[in-house]
């Protein structure tokens, strides 16, 4: 038991390397660029002026979106997701998976669940006890369940989902700028110092060339290495804008969620403006902020819900082939609340009639899924 526990404390021991050596980074970047670029070796006031306003208002927002996106604990799903006391304890005196899923859709027809696993069946986490949301995964790095989970990053040392995704992609976004600033304004001095290093005799310098050693080395070593992380965050803030665009996780891009109609990677898709303002928000002028603005409670997503007749259902059912394990599978009946579906109001997709609304509220109406390509 105590070399157990020693193990995990040694994991996340180091598990903060990565952040570690990110701060380390950062803070020698802001000593090179501000002491010894901007005091040392730049002359011109008025360009000492004009570099350190626009260094220090790209590295704050670049800080404070690192730290939201560590320190933002993911969101776990509530507790109507977990099973009531009575419902476990006959969950895991069942043997028969198949008993196991029908004290599942028992649980989870009131849910607003939409998605399944790949065999037809409720997705739940035997660690977590509980069923998981649409676009909720487990997390072993962290031990729980994460509300849309895209990925576990060892730079933050946390999980990227639906409580600081808009963090991460604004750390992304504003450490681009920060290195594309710092190697931009930097080349010119860089220059200046790798044409010194070539020359043979100091005298033929010109006088306005670095004047202090430390300066060099660290002007040096400061393009090449704001350089470097641009191009490789250039690549993966690319991703995540083609991501956010597409309204997908990282886990949706290689397992597709499985709907009622089957798999289906735009699922979620309600077009790349709503899929936007649905990790940023509805007000604008907090997108650049790293303050949570993102909509919903990260337990339910706007889809596309179609209110069909019993009679077209049937039709809809007799057409397709049938599956044996999928013809059984139960959805939820509760369709997203207005305003948590806010995002489909202006949809003409959206069909409301009243007779058709009271036979909803009877239970003669059934509500599903037509997943629509953005």
């Amino acid at each position: 038991m105590a070399p157990s526990h020693v193990l995990k404390c040694c994991q996340k021991v180091l598990a903060w390397v990565p952040v570690a050596f990110i701060a380390l980074v950062v803070a020698w970047s802001y000593y090179a660029y501000v002491v010894e670029l901007c005091v040392f070796t730049i002359s011109s006031t008025a360009e000492k002026v004009v570099y350190l306003v626009v260094f220090h208002l790209s590295f704050v927002m670049f800080v404070w979106s690192y730290w939201k996106t560590i320190f933002t604990s993911p969101a776990s799903p509530s507790n109507e997701f977990c099973l009531s006391k009575a419902d476990k304890e006959q969950y895991e005196k069942e043997e028969r998976p198949e008993s196991q899923q029908e004290i599942l859709r028992r649980a989870a027809k009131d849910l607003p669940i939409y998605t399944t696993t790949a065999s037809r069946a409720i997705r739940y986490c035997d660690r977590c006890q509980l069923i998981k949301p649409d676009r909720c995964h487990h997390c072993s790095a962290c031990d729980i369940c994460v509300l849309k989970m895209d990925h576990h990053c060892p730079w933050v040392n946390n999980c990227v989902g639906f409580s600081n995704y808009k963090f991460f992609l604004l750390f992304l976004m504003y450490s681009l700028l920060y290195c594309l600033f710092v190697a931009a304004t930097v080349l010119q001095y860089f220059i200046k110092f790798w044409t010194l290093c070539h020359r043979k005799a100091a005298e033929s310098c010109p006088k306005n060339e670095l004047p202090h050693t430390h300066a060099k080395f660290h002007v040096l070593f400061l393009f090449f290495v704001a350089a470097m992380f641009f191009i490789s965050i250039l690549s993966l803030f690319s991703y995540h804008c083609w991501l956010v665009g597409k309204n997908r996780s990282t886990i949706e891009t290689f397992r597709a969620p499985t709907f009622r109609n089957g798999p289906d990677k735009n699922g979620f898709s309600l077009g790349c403006s709503k899929n936007l303002r649905e990790v940023f928000g509805d007000e604008k002028k907090y997108w650049l902020l790293p303050i949570f603005t993102s909509l919903g409670d990260g337990c339910n997503f706007p889809t596309r819900l179609v209110i069909m007749d019993p009679e077209q259902l049937t039709v809809s059912s007799q057409s397709e082939p049938a599956k044996s394990s999928g013809g059984s599978q139960s959805f939820p009946t509760r369709p997203l609340s207005e305003s948590q579906n806010r995002l489909l109001a202006s949809d003409s997709q959206w069909v409301e009639s009243g007779p058709e609304e009271e036979n909803v509220k009877s239970g003669a109406k059934k509500h599903i899924i037509v997943s629509l390509e953005s």
